[in-house]
């Protein structure tokens, strides 16, 4: 058994079929289907069904591929504590973030570290909290940045700042002349534009009107912070944000609500197992200086 046995079987098993599988992995599907009946007559029992119209794992199967994926990412790991340079002269970074992040934090630790380090690659990622840890505990990524909570077990995590909602308007709105604390009530009935509801932040907010019995009039609804901060600033809708994007826009306007919104604990995540590289360490003390 070779380690292109294992990764050839689990392009099987994430395609589907041996065609498709072949074409990833850019070898001809006979030679696939070959490898593969190596690998079976190696370990003497058939780790796929080919009966049907998908290829499916065999009991033998399920239980193999579990053990081999886990190996190819501690060799992945492997291979990156070997060519990890301590003197940070160059390496790879990945990060994950959730979308807020990339408003307003994100630019100023990336340009922190670079001006530092720049012959170290970074690759961003923006997704959602739970696949930040999934990410993190399958080694597709080195660090996270999301908000405290019930994580998953094996994630280590290290608050970095606490984050404020208020509200967001443009130097046109006519609250942007108002007073810097706003009772929340006033929002009754006041057009808004709002993240939707697959964002955390979202439902933050969702939870606040209902704590103070407030039915928002939702004007916009956006999956994108940069579209829905483009229509805020032309001054006809709000918004609640947390108040470092504002901060972070000259021509946005934070306003205090009246009772404050829940703050939100920030969290640098990484799994607590892995491999910490030289540029992982580096980028997480960087963001313990910003925060």
């Amino acid at each position: 058994m070779e380690l292109r046995h294992l990764r050839y079987l689990l392009a099987v098993v994430d395609h589907g079929n041996f065609t498709r599988a072949a074409d990833a992995l850019h070898i001809s599907q006979p030679t696939l289907s070959q490898q593969i009946k190596q690998l079976e007559r190696a370990l003497g029992v058939h780790l796929l069904d080919r009966s049907g119209r998908r290829v499916r794992l065999t009991d033998a199967g399920e239980a193999y591929t579990e053990h081999a994926r886990l190996a190819l990412r501690d060799l992945d790991a492997a291979e990156r504590a070997v060519h990890d340079v301590r003197d940070l002269s160059r390496g790879r970074l990945r990060i994950a973030m959730t979308p807020t992040f990339t408003s307003y934090l994100i630019g100023p630790l990336v340009h922190r570290f670079r001006s530092a380090h720049p012959g170290i690659v970074i690759n961003i990622r923006e997704t959602t909290q739970d696949r930040i840890e999934a990410d993190l505990m399958a080694d597709r990524i080195d660090l996270g940045i999301a908000f405290a909570g019930d994580h998953a077990a094996g994630i280590e995590h290290t608050p970095l700042f606490t984050e404020e909602l208020v509200l967001v308007v443009g130097s046109r709105h006519r609250l942007a002349t108002a007073s810097r604390s706003l009772p929340a009530d006033r929002l009754t009935g006041e057009p808004l534009g709002l993240l939707t509801g697959d964002f955390a932040t979202r439902l933050h907010i969702d939870r606040y009107f209902a704590e103070c019995e407030i039915t928002p009039r939702i004007g916009v609804e956006a999956n994108s912070i940069s579209a829905l901060l483009e229509i805020v600033r032309r001054g006809s809708l709000a918004t609640v944000l947390p108040d470092a994007i504002a901060q972070a826009h000259p021509d946005l306007h934070p306003v205090t609500l009246t009772p404050s919104p829940p703050t939100r604990t920030v969290e640098l995540l990484r799994r607590r197992t892995a491999y910490h590289s030289a540029a992982a360490c580096a980028f997480a003390a960087v963001a313990a200086e910003i925060a």
